[in-house]
């Protein structure tokens, strides 16, 4: 039980009303006591109050001595209680420590991260050795060859099984890759020489000799029958297939040669880098160096952008950007790893470019901005990469001999099968007082310029749409209405009797928006009627807008220039996609090799054991 004193909230041990106290007082005493009695109750009371405003604490001793000197007021004796209770509920509530100030933030959800994290868990294969390159066939189905040891494996990236063996070599193997049709495969090794393999009878078809150390990486040459080795004897060799034969040579090199790239551009255009820092650009048919840059580490791995003036070097923890056409100028440097690249690739039809380090992480960048959109994770550090050429597979060759292979999860439309329930419990989804339900039709707000065309208010209208922020942010509203106007036959009449600011507006809109190849139609057609509208009166109008035109017409004769050379410059386009095609088809006609195993090859026998 309680009750409540000047704003006061009072308890009873024996959980009787205090009131009842002073009516017992009252029962026992006289009127002088009763007096006397409920003056030192109010007084007791007043004190109190103030106590608790104040935030003073009343001494305890002195709440008994005033208890003493009457019979009765027992209530004092609990005073102390009473403060608790009232402080209590006065106080405010404790504040909660904040955690989530420093709690880990999730991943930034993007549609690269979105695209990347679609590659399924990794299935890991175990090889004889470090895994020293990667490269994928550029024809379906996109099987991927792995250098490791002294054999090439052919795997097939759905299965993640073996389907061809390349073992004619009697030491370590470097740099296998395919030609463009899939059908061939060379590679280098540590015999210092190079081998040509035909990947369906798996037969060794020619025997390049002429390096005098180990060659680590070799390349077909874009639409010719040659092939280019690098090799650790600081010189790169260009070789003819068909003859066997050295067509050219390069040296300059202080190092070993471990990287190299051909141009996809221009197929006689052949980089190197080795571990002296330097990039260096060879014309075959200049046959001399053209172009060096120095990297500032030894260089593991060189990538052509499709363009072909643009290459780009992996050394140390950094990516360069060069310009080949501004003579090796640099454009930027990327630095993302904290351990040495070993290798770059392209990947998403050109448009993002991946990098793998020994830190253990592939980084991809947009190849646009170079900046990083996501990053993959292995278990060890990385030598080799590898993407097919619909991003469908990634493989990662690791340092302890295991090749990662990540395939994309095919998305499979799951169907959902609704729960069925019962009839008595599902009565509940249908009213029986109600047959159809009519939806509220929602009534679109009329614009201005629609409800002047409705009242065929033509000028009226178009002042609407000639307001700064429909002109700015939307100009095809004013587009749009130029050309209803002129469909009803009414710009003339919209044009007509307008004044120096009216004009002037009407001019900077022709102005800023008749190059923009969305209105270039309807404007044109606005300004010819526009001009046939003050043509008489042109003389007449303020200098102001004279000037306007003037500007126009400077625009318009500078758009017909920038005409007549993109038509000249498509013509010449056209011509050279011709030819392209016709150089496609001879190729596609000569796709399909006939070379027979030459002498040299037919003599290499290599007996493996198992």
């Amino acid at each position: 039980m309680k009750a409540k004193h000047m704003g006061v909230t009072l308890y009873r041990r024996d959980g009787s009303e205090s009131d009842s106290w002073l009516t017992s007082i009252e029962r026992s005493t006289s009127s002088t006591a009763q007096q006397r009695y409920r003056k030192r109750w109010l007084v007791y009371l007043r004190l109190h109050n103030n106590d608790l405003k104040a935030r003073k604490s009343v001494k305890l001793s002195q709440q008994v001595e005033h208890s003493t000197k009457t019979p009765v007021c027992p209530v004092s004796l609990s005073h102390s209680h009473y403060s608790e209770v009232s402080r209590e509920s006065e106080c405010p509530l404790f504040k909660k420590l904040n955690t989530k100030i420093y709690q880990k933030g999730g991943p930034l959800v993007t549609p690269d991260y979105i695209y990347w994290k679609k590659l399924g868990v990794p299935v890991l294969v175990k090889e004889f050795g470090p895994i020293d390159y990667i490269d994928f066939s550029p024809v379906e189905p996109h099987y991927f060859a792995v250098t490791c040891s002294v054999r090439v494996q052919v795997y097939n990236p759905i299965t993640k099984l073996v389907a061809k063996n390349l073992s004619r070599f009697r030491e370590n193997a470097y740099g296998a890759v395919f030609r463009s049709d899939g059908r061939l495969i060379c590679a280098g090794g540590e015999e210092a020489n190079v081998k040509l393999f035909d990947v369906s009878t798996k037969s060794l078809l020619r025997l390049f000799k002429g390096h005098t150390a180990p060659v680590h990486r070799t390349l077909f040459m874009h639409n010719k029958p040659q092939i280019c080795s690098f090799s650790d004897d600081k010189s790169i060799k260009i070789w003819d297939i068909a003859t066997e034969q050295n067509v050219v040579s390069y040296g300059g090199h202080a190092d070993y040669i471990r990287a190299g790239a051909v141009c996809p551009a221009a197929p006689d255009v052949v980089l190197s880098g080795a571990y002296d820092n330097i990039v260096k650009m060879y014309d075959t048919r200049a046959q001399q160096e053209v172009l060096f840059c120095d990297h500032g580490s030894p260089i593991e791995s060189l990538l052509f952008l499709p363009s072909g003036g643009i290459f780009l070097s992996a050394g140390g923890t950094d990516i360069k950007i060069w310009d080949s056409i501004a003579g090796g100028k640099l454009l930027g440097n990327i630095s993302q790893h904290h351990k040495t690249i070993t290798c770059l690739r392209l990947a998403s039809e050109n448009k993002r470019l991946l990098s793998s380090s020994l830190d253990r992480h592939v980084k991809v960048y947009d190849i646009t901005t170079f900046k990083a959109v996501h990053t993959l994770d292995f278990p060890n550090a990385i030598l080799s990469l590898g993407v097919s050429k619909n991003d469908d597979t990634v493989v990662a060759g690791l340092v302890d001999g295991l090749v990662s292979i990540c395939r994309r999860e095919e998305a499979t439309a799951e169907k959902k099968h609704k729960k069925k329930i019962p009839y008595q419990y599902a009565s509940h989804s249908h009213l029986a007082s109600i047959d159809t339900i009519v939806p509220k039709l929602k009534m679109d707000t009329e614009t201005k310029y629609d409800r002047h065309l409705r009242k065929f208010e033509y000028s009226k209208a178009l002042d609407s749409v000639l307001l700064t922020y429909v002109v700015n942010k939307n100009p095809q509203v004013t587009v749009s209405l130029m050309q209803e106007l002129i469909r009803r036959r009414g710009l003339s009449k919209a044009f007509q009797g307008r004044d120096k600011k009216s004009l002037m507006h009407i001019l900077r809109f022709f102005f800023k928006n008749i190059t923009n190849y969305r209105f270039t139609r309807v404007l044109i057609d606005a300004a010819n009627i526009f001009i046939d509208t003050y043509e008489e009166n042109i003389m007449m109008l303020p200098p102001e807008v004279g000037k306007l035109f003037v500007d126009l017409s400077q625009l318009l004769q500078q758009e017909l220039e920038l005409c007549k050379e993109l038509a000249s410059l498509e013509g010449m386009m056209e011509m050279l996609l011709t030819s392209q095609i016709v150089t496609d088809e001879r190729n596609a006609n000569t796709s399909g090799h006939d070379l027979k195993p030459s002498e040299d090859a037919q003599k290499n026998l290599v007996v493996t054991l198992s």
